[in-house]
């Protein structure tokens, strides 16, 4: 006797929801996560860079970058700019409220900073 293999029309529908709705999640999560990598970037290459200077000048700096890649979601006023062993740390954290459907959204907390260690551990 031959068994039937496969999957059948009903199992079939609902792999394609969870495929979906996991397609729908990536789709709105991954370029809020692409952005905080940019400004971690940024953040990086202004701490580089900012070695003599003033909080205001690092700032400047900082919006500069920032403009060109296009970021509005951290402005240079959200900086956190403090030395720690004689180099500039420039720290950042903010929260993204990402809508999915209905009254459902996701929050994610975003931090991060110039060094490896972040401010406060």
């Amino acid at each position: 006797m031959k068994y039937q293999r496969g999957v059948s029309l009903s199992g079939l529908i609902i792999w394609g929801v969870v495929l979906a709705l996991v397609g729908i999640l990536a789709a709105k999560v991954v370029p809020e996560v692409l952005d905080f990598y940019k400004i971690k970037k940024i953040v990086a290459s202004t701490a580089i860079n900012a070695e003599g200077k003033t909080v205001a000048e690092i700032r400047r700096l900082y919006e500069q970058y920032a403009y060109v890649d296009g970021i509005t979601t951290i402005t240079p006023a959200d900086l956190d700019v403090y030395k720690e062993g004689g180099s500039v740390v420039i720290a950042f954290a903010y929260e993204k409220r990402i809508p999915l459907f209905y009254n459902i959204s996701l929050l994610i907390d975003f931090q991060g900073a110039s060094s490896q260690r972040l401010r406060g551990e």
